[in-house]
């Protein structure tokens, strides 16, 4: 069995089953004139349904607002007279019938928060008239912790309930984990912007403030104008808001850092820009295309003696936007490339290129690696696609 069937049945498995829990209620129901399809096929599409309602609250974690939005759907996924969520410290929320029962739940869950085990216990209610008689607490676990439980009420015991709330506590136990999964992702991108940004070299800042001093005398107003870059530029790369930003503000902090390169190199660096207007709303990751540039200007000016070039183009491709940032300097063997890019290069060598690779690929699929051309003596050519959608990315 591949990979990806399994994931298919880990993930849907515990619904299904919890769905034939469901189905005997439904199946009971005379299927009205105009219903199309077996009782089967209907109870499956339902309990396939309500868990796609319930999922996105939960990819948040569990939280108190998180467990209100998702506890009717659970609810309606085990057919059961009440349900409530607990973290581990107190009930999230209460949903159904007995809402009095509330107040006592804590001390109920007590044995499955410790153990990590299923419990079912009666409800010891006094008031003749609830309906509420038993229950059963199912653990919320996410890599072996018991973060809170899932607590279904009904009015007689139930081996079938017992047995759907604990498929359906562990369906939920996979989407807090993939919950956390996007957590510890989000950390890691933050991570390695910070590694980016410690990569900003203080060579380049003191050349870049040493030139901006040389102007100071000679031509001030132009002086005042590098200084200004300067301060624009390290603004944006250190800023510390959103993971995502846009094609249009990535070029234009490439823009200012290369003003910044060309007042110390002069003539010696030449660099031409070509943009499709179309792909400037692009959002793409934050910082990713700079450390490329870098890159083609390090190896560009790299036992240059004359002049080197630079070209940096942003072309529409349909779905995508297509960057590509090419230099004539003294490029690589194609080896050493691939070591890099396997992390290999050391740790002062190329960890731009393979963080940028990395984050492209986290965030839009391995088919969105980094392609880079280069040889000895070659030049270096690095091409970026980036699709001008994807869900869950948005500039700021």
């Amino acid at each position: 069995m591949s990979g990806a069937a399994l994931a298919v049945l880990i993930v849907l498995g515990p619904l299904l089953l919890a769905g034939g829990f469901v189905l005997g209620r439904r199946t009971a129901r005379p299927a009205r004139t105009s219903d199309v399809g077996t009782p089967v096929e209907h109870a499956t599409f339902e309990t396939l349904h309500t868990a796609s309602l319930a999922a996105p609250p939960l990819r948040a974690g569990l939280t108190e607002e998180s467990a209100r939005k998702a506890a009717r759907r659970l609810r309606s996924l085990l057919g059961t007279d009440a349900l409530c969520l607990t973290d581990r410290e107190r009930v999230l929320v209460w949903d159904g019938l007995g809402e009095h029962h509330g107040k006592h739940v804590m001390d109920h869950v007590r044995a499955p928060l410790e153990s990590g085990r299923d419990t079912a216990f009666a409800s010891g209610c006094g008031d003749l008239d609830c309906p509420l008689r038993w229950a059963v607490a199912a653990p919320l676990t996410v890599d072996h912790r018991v973060l809170g439980t899932l607590v279904a009420y009904a009015p007689r015991e139930s081996a079938v309930l017992a047995r759907a709330a604990g498929e359906v506590a562990r369906w939920v136990s996979v989407q807090l984990e993939l919950a956390e999964l996007d957590r510890s992702r989000t950390r890691l991108i933050e991570a390695e912007i910070k590694a980016l940004r410690a990569q900003i070299s203080p060579h380049f800042i003191f050349n870049s403030l040493a030139a901006i001093a040389s102007f100071v005398r000679t031509d001030p107003e132009r002086a005042r104008e590098l200084l200004l870059e300067f301060a624009d530029f390290t603004r944006y790369s250190f800023r510390r808001h959103g993971d995502f930003t846009t094609l249009a503000d990535e070029l234009h902090s490439i823009d200012q850092y290369l003003a910044l390169v060309r007042a110390r190199f002069g003539e010696r660096l030449s660099v031409t820009l070509q943009v499709a207007p179309e792909v400037l709303p692009v959002a793409m990751p934050f910082l990713c295309l700079q450390p490329l540039v870098e890159n083609a200007v390090k190896h560009g000016l790299e036992g240059a003696v004359t002049r080197s070039r630079i070209t940096i183009s942003a072309l529409d491709a349909g779905a995508e936007a297509e960057v590509v940032i090419e230099d004539d300097g003294v490029g690589m063997e194609p080896d050493r490339l691939r070591r890099i890019l396997r992390g290999e290069g050391g740790a002062s060598t190329g960890i731009g290129l393979l963080n940028v690779d990395e984050r492209l690929r986290q965030v839009y699929g391995d088919e969105y690696g980094l392609v880079i051309e280069t040889g000895v003596d070659a030049g270096t050519k690095i091409t970026v696609r980036i699709p001008k959608y994807r869900a869950g990315v948005h500039g700021t």
